[in-house]
């Protein structure tokens, strides 16, 4: 009887949770698409990217108290609830994302759609007032509902709100609530129209020793990427930080990006998520700057202050890589691909279980040993860092790493 009350309530909860949430995603991937279509009608919108970059600057230095720091912010809530995430991180990071992408900044959608999700659901904790643990399962739910909603994802969005809170753990308390929210949201969302990008299924490989091995030595360097472009953030952020007013830092940043994107037209296929670039990687090999110029050009503009969240690049980078790695290693290129897609992110982000079921419900079953090996030897090399410096370590990687158990990433760069 306990179980079937405590199933009724999760359920009504998350299908409120997931209406907010998908609502929100469907509106978004709307809108997303405008103003990219408005923006490729135009080289000449680059020149507003000083001009954007200001105006997030000075809104969120104003207005944003503590939303200015994004996905960090609701991972923090939920280690040590103290009812700091403001209902205004949804309206502003929505408005700010769409216009980085308007303007041509090189950024994603996921961190959008998380702090949407976690915000929309967090105000159903300021009305129902609940104890510890349901606060707690609500924000997950919300990130949950926002991560499977925008990337029509429900497997992987449950997980990656589960296990995003802690490095090497799951939270399987929050495990219902999770589920529920991701898939209804992700319904919701088809619902109101908006689409999701689709990709190549791919076929049954065997595999044979090379082939292996060689998946072992190209997930060892998605992992090196994501960990380098978790450092190239955090060098830029450090280096911006001097500027002691911060909407001057996005200025001048746009200034910068500004300036490369106007003067070589080439950039033009970094600008914006690139998912028409993804899709390509598919079919052509690309050369070895490709990737690199992506990763500097998203790490430039989030780490100046521009907003959108990393995830989409991450598999543009990833894809990017896994195409010039078909190069040189005995495994098919489309493999190669989806492989890095999924373990770059799985690297930057620790969330290698996620990105897994990203994989397979992106790629195909069939792809699911190669999803999980590359997920989890890039998670592995990737190190004790990553782009959520809010994450506590809750099972280091190695056993040489066990002094830092307990430690926030962000703690730990410092030690």
């Amino acid at each position: 009887m306990l179980a079937f009350r405590y199933i009724t309530f999760t359920l009504a909860l998350s299908a409120i949770i997931a209406l907010l949430t998908g609502s929100a995603s469907a509106f978004f991937l709307i809108s997303l698409e405008q103003v990219t279509a408005v923006r490729e009608s135009s080289r000449w919108w680059y020149l507003s990217l000083p001009l954007v970059g200001f105006l997030i600057g000075w809104l969120y230095h104003d207005y944003g108290a503590t939303s200015d720091k994004g996905n960090n912010l609701l991972i923090e809530e939920v280690h040590t609830p103290q009812a700091r995430i403001p209902f205004r991180m949804a309206p502003l990071v929505l408005g700010a994302t769409l216009l980085t992408h308007l303007a041509g900044g090189s950024a994603g959608r996921e961190g959008t759609a998380v702090q949407m999700g976690g915000s929309l659901a967090f105000q159903l904790v300021r009305w129902l007032k609940p104890d510890g643990n349901l606060r707690r399962d609500i924000l997950i739910a919300g990130m949950a509902g926002g991560f499977a909603s925008v990337f029509g994802t429900p497997a992987a969005g449950a997980v990656f709100a589960l296990e995003v809170i802690i490095v090497g753990r799951i939270r399987f308390d929050a495990l219902l609530p999770a589920v529920l929210t991701a898939f209804l949201a992700n319904e919701v969302c088809h619902l109101w129209g908006a689409e999701h990008t689709i990709y190549p299924k791919i076929a049954a490989l065997t595999a044979d020793g090379w082939m292996f091995l060689s998946l072992l030595v190209a997930a060892a360097l998605f992992g090196l990427t994501a960990r380098v472009f978790a450092l190239t953030v955090d060098k830029i952020k450090h280096v911006f930080s001097h500027i002691s007013w911060p909407p001057l830092r996005p200025t001048i940043g746009g200034i910068i990006l500004a300036v490369v994107f106007l003067l070589f037209p080439g950039m033009d296929a970094f600008a914006g998520l690139g998912v028409p670039q993804i899709i390509a990687s598919f079919t052509e090999t690309r050369p070895v700057w490709f990737f690199v110029a992506k990763l500097l050009l998203t790490a430039f503009t989030l780490g100046v202050g521009f907003k959108g969240g990393e995830v989409t690049p991450l598999f543009f980078i990833g894809a990017a890589l896994g195409s010039t790695l078909s190069r040189w290693l005995p495994v098919p290129a489309e493999l190669l691909v989806a492989c890095g897609f999924v373990a770059v992110f799985a690297a930057a982000t620790n969330t290698p279980l996620a990105s897994s079921l990203m994989g397979i419900e992106l790629f195909g079953a069939e792809t699911g040993i190669a999803m999980l090996m590359s997920c989890t030897i890039a998670y592995l090399v990737s190190g004790h860092g990553g782009i959520y410096g809010a994450q506590i370590i809750g099972s280091p990687k190695t056993h040489e790493h066990l002094h830092l158990k307990g430690k926030r990433l962000q703690d730990k760069k410092r030690a």
